[in-house]
């Protein structure tokens, strides 16, 4: 599973860790992720987000 990184503040959304505190459990595949979840660190969409690695 590949890692997303948000382009507004460099948080990586990590599949293997979810987010919890955001009811994302880890294993959800970013495509899985719901598109109103907002980046837990500075609240950009998942429109914001690239994938790396």
């Amino acid at each position: 599973m590949e890692k997303q990184e948000c382009m507004v503040c460099g948080y990586i959304y990590d599949p293997a860790v979810g987010d919890p505190d955001s009811g994302i459990e880890p294993g959800t595949p970013w495509e899985a992720v719901p598109d109103d979840w907002y980046c837990p660190d500075c609240g950009a969409d998942k429109s914001m987000f690239e994938k790396i690695g």
